[in-house]
């Protein structure tokens, strides 16, 4: 097999510029690129696009630390991310503190940040977007 790459694409239904913006503070994440539908070369065909979706976001490119995650708003309003979860390795307990904080913000916390068999520090949360989230710092 060839070079393959695996790379998360969340679509946040109408909640995508929201989203960069809260990674860009919580995780600090950089745009590597933010495409709107107004910017597309060639248009959608009539009646693809949701009403008001004209300026939503078609496409966008975040890093975090050396991983890309891709996002749009995607064709309709509502998310529905179930059956996975985003796994974000640190170095340091303070940054995982740091990160699980800034996540859990106006999202629910599954498993309180402590001390695993594997982890000094690793817990699970769903953040505010109903993305969930497995913070660990590596032993």
């Amino acid at each position: 097999m060839s070079k393959a790459l695996i790379q998360p694409y969340l679509f946040f239904g109408g909640r995508c510029e929201e989203a960069v913006e809260f990674y860009r503070t919580a995780l600090g994440a950089q745009v590597d690129l933010l495409m709107r539908n107004t910017d597309n070369p060639e248009p959608p065909p009539p009646g693809m696009l949701p009403a008001g979706f004209e300026n939503k976001v078609m496409h966008t490119a975040l890093r975090i630390g050396e991983t890309i995650l891709m996002a749009s708003d995607g064709l309709s309003e509502g998310v529905n991310f179930s059956g996975f979860s985003l796994s974000l390795s640190v170095a340091s307990e303070a940054e995982a503190d740091r990160v699980f904080a800034a996540l859990a913000e106006g999202g629910q916390i599954k498993m309180p940040l402590g001390k695993t068999f594997w982890s000094p520090r690793f817990g699970m949360l769903t953040d505010r977007f109903g993305v969930g989230w497995m913070v660990n710092v590596a032993p």
